[in-house]
């Protein structure tokens, strides 16, 4: 028989292992589960195409892919993007030669508010907007095709500061604008709002996200249409800017070039993919050019040239000649869509081709894919609006799912019969969000629906 102090200890030794067990059980079933991610900026949160959510579909029937909501909008290019609850996009009407950012609630579609200005633009393929929303805390930062600049609050649109970059850094007047205008999507660093703008004196400025003033400019490249990313070299913030004439690595924090490294077009600077980092390398491609891939010291603040492969003409390429698609970088291969759609593998080591597919994207001028990676599957929208769930290995493309979900009506755009689908999608709250030139769609991908 236990005596009262036994009695206690064993109540005691009973009621912690209790609560280990629960415990225990609480923290295995959060373990397969991951809260809502949001979709803060251009191909995600870390812009490297990584979709980190858990809990969403492997595969799908058609049936599975019934907008959750559908909502009216103007023509853009700009991507979606996601934040605490709401989505926010860019569009235009050309009649009026207005732009306009525009708030939608993540669960019902509801236009929550809205912000227009006028913004005539001068440049070919009057679309729309092409930069995707930077969101940071519960400020949006907005650019137009033609330079404005807007910092709005993220709850109700107000403008907390605004500038015309084209008209202050003379983009125009000194025949700086690209021919496509301002395409490359803002980036945030500490307190600092990043643009690559082009400008003679001012390629990458850099302002002050609360006030809008000017902390420092950088550089005096051409401008293209590549958006920047922040990488680590020995331990310290780079800033990967791709621009007009070549590549710098810059201090994030003040502007001063770490390094530079000479990417000249032969033709016209038209960079429009991200540069891909993986570990210490740099993968860059570009349609006229061809693809180049940078080492960057692990011992100094320098970078070197690995390789640079190019083909003789646009039809006759080497490595890789993409135009809008960022490629995707999984262990040893890079995958990516060539200049007339050619899905292909290359070895990252040498930049060789391992294989090449010509199912994904009907061949065109210009074929885009977007890739985004969740776990081992590689979701992929191409110009046509098909979503596709696949697997990308150096043996192949499997694809798993495949339905058309999205109307190509993107329609300024040369040699397309019935328009492209060139905007990015973004993934997030276990939903895609995906435009046209009509409609912002959502659909919800989670593996068990509420």
């Amino acid at each position: 028989m236990l005596n009262q102090w036994d009695r206690v200890q064993f109540a005691g030794i009973f009621n912690s292992a209790i609560l280990k067990i629960v415990c225990f059980a609480g923290l295995t079933l959060l373990a397969g589960y991951s809260p809502a991610d949001d979709w803060t900026q251009w191909r995600g949160n870390s812009r490297d195409g990584v979709w980190h959510e858990t809990g969403v579909i492997t595969s799908f029937e058609k049936s599975d892919l019934e907008p959750r909501w559908r909502r009216p909008i103007g023509t853009g290019y700009s991507s979606p993007t996601v934040a605490k609850g709401k989505v926010l996009l860019m569009d235009f009407d050309e009649a009026k030669q207005d732009e306009s950012v525009r708030c939608f609630d993540v669960k019902t579609g509801d236009a929550l508010w809205s912000h227009t200005y006028h913004s005539e633009y001068r440049i070919s393929y009057t679309a729309g907007p092409r930069a995707a929303v930077t969101i940071v805390g519960d400020r949006a930062f907005c650019l137009g095709a033609m330079g404005r600049l807007h910092c709005l609050n993220l709850n109700n649109g107000t403008v907390l500061w605004e500038k015309d970059l084209d008209s202050i850094y003379r983009v125009s007047a000194d025949r700086r604008m690209p021919i496509w205008g301002i395409a490359s999507s803002p980036i945030a660093f500490g307190k600092n709002l990043i643009i690559q703008l082009g400008a003679k004196e001012a390629s990458v400025v850099a302002f002050n996200q609360e006030t809008g003033d000017e902390v420092w400019r950088s550089l005096k490249d051409r401008g293209q249409y590549s958006s920047p990313v922040l990488v680590k070299q020995n331990g310290t913030d780079v800033l990967v800017c791709w621009t007009g004439d070549g590549v710098a690595g810059l201090n994030p924090g003040t502007g001063i070039p770490y390094w530079q490294h000479p990417f000249k077009p032969t033709r016209m600077p038209i960079g429009v993919a991200t540069p891909v980092v993986n570990g210490n390398k740099i993968f860059l491609t570009s349609f006229y050019d061809g693809a180049m891939m940078l080492e960057m010291s692990e011992t100094s603040m320098e970078v070197k040239q690995l390789w640079h492969l190019i083909g003789p003409n646009e039809k006759k390429t080497a490595a890789l000649h993409s135009i809008i698609s960022t490629p995707i970088w999984m262990g040893d291969y890079i995958y990516g869509v060539d200049s007339y759609g050619e899905l292909r593998c290359l070895r990252a080591s040498d930049g060789e081709r391992v294989w090449e597919d010509l199912t994904a994207v009907e061949r065109q001028r210009w074929a885009t894919i977007h890739f985004v990676a969740n776990g081992s599957n590689t979701w992929m929208l191409n110009e046509q609006g098909e979503l596709m769930i696949g697997k990308l290995t150096r043996d192949g493309l499997e694809v798993t799912s495949r339905e058309t979900i999205l109307t190509p009506d993107q329609m300024r755009t040369p040699n397309r019969k019935g328009g492209v689908c060139w905007s990015h999608p973004a993934f997030s709250n276990r939903c895609v969000f995906l435009r046209n030139d009509r409609e912002l769609i959502c659909i919800d991908l989670a593996a068990q629906k509420k």
